[in-house]
């Protein structure tokens, strides 16, 4: 007797994943989950359209889970990792309507933040996921799948021992590369002079890419982030890196 089919079973998410006796397994991960509680403006924002630009974090754990009938149509896609409150993600995406934009934030007030940025910028291309950006390349978005990769002012864990934790590194590079269609661009920005030399060390030695520091992009605006960064006396180190 034939046994029936079945369907794949996606890995565990990052704090799904449970040691053998049953305990959540300690991860070392590129960032750290922040509290969930929402301002007035946040949370009327997030009623307002989460059901309609927020992509549930479990609904990735269907076999059958696929980005575009999220989107509601087929386009050429980009993904931004850490997109935090909004204010890049929104001005770009409204003078891209032709692309879907999937940003990956795990911190939720600054999803709902995004939300209403997205609102006022007319911004309708845009969808939100909370789930792992690691991960989500990984196991959910194919090779040469996307066309534009963003990743602005990751955090940049100062630490000598937490340099570890960071998101730029050999493993990462190698699988975002993957990632991007042949052209696809990549580009990266950090007010930290130490991450910024590694990110040129890791993304230079990638075989896959072929770029290095460029001019700031006059199309990502002037985020609060950033200003904090140019107050503090840090300077803005800006990357581009395309898929060869």
């Amino acid at each position: 007797m034939s046994q029936p089919s079945r369907q794949p079973v996606t890995p565990a998410r990052p704090h799904h994943r449970l040691t053998e006796d049953g305990r959540t397994m300690r991860e070392v991960l590129s960032y750290s989950r922040r509290g969930n509680r929402f301002t007035p403006r946040q949370a009327e924002a997030w009623e307002a359209h989460h059901e309609t630009w927020v992509i549930p974090e479990e609904a990735v754990d269907d076999p059958g889970f696929a980005w575009t009938p999220w989107f509601g149509r087929e386009a050429p896609l980009i993904v931004e990792i850490g997109s935090g409150v909004g204010e890049a993600t929104a001005a770009l995406a409204a003078a891209r309507p032709e692309a879907n934009v999937l940003a990956l934030e795990v911190w939720r007030p600054g999803v709902a933040d995004t939300l209403w940025r997205l609102a006022e910028a007319g911004a309708s291309n845009v969808r939100l996921c909370g789930v792992d950006a690691a991960w989500s390349l990984e196991h959910l978005l194919g090779p040469a799948s996307i066309v534009e990769l963003w990743t602005f002012f990751p955090d940049p864990w100062r630490k000598a021992r937490h340099h570890k934790r960071r998101l730029v590194d050999p493993p990462f590079a190698a699988l975002a590369a993957s990632r991007l269609a042949p052209g696809g661009t990549w580009r990266l920005a950090t007010d930290w002079a130490d991450y910024a030399a590694q990110m040129r060390e890791v993304l230079d030695a990638e075989p896959l890419l072929v770029g290095g520091p460029v001019e700031r992009w006059a199309e990502r605006p002037v985020t609060k982030f950033e200003r904090k960064g140019v107050d503090a006396g840090r300077t803005i180190q800006d990357f581009r890196y395309r898929r060869s």
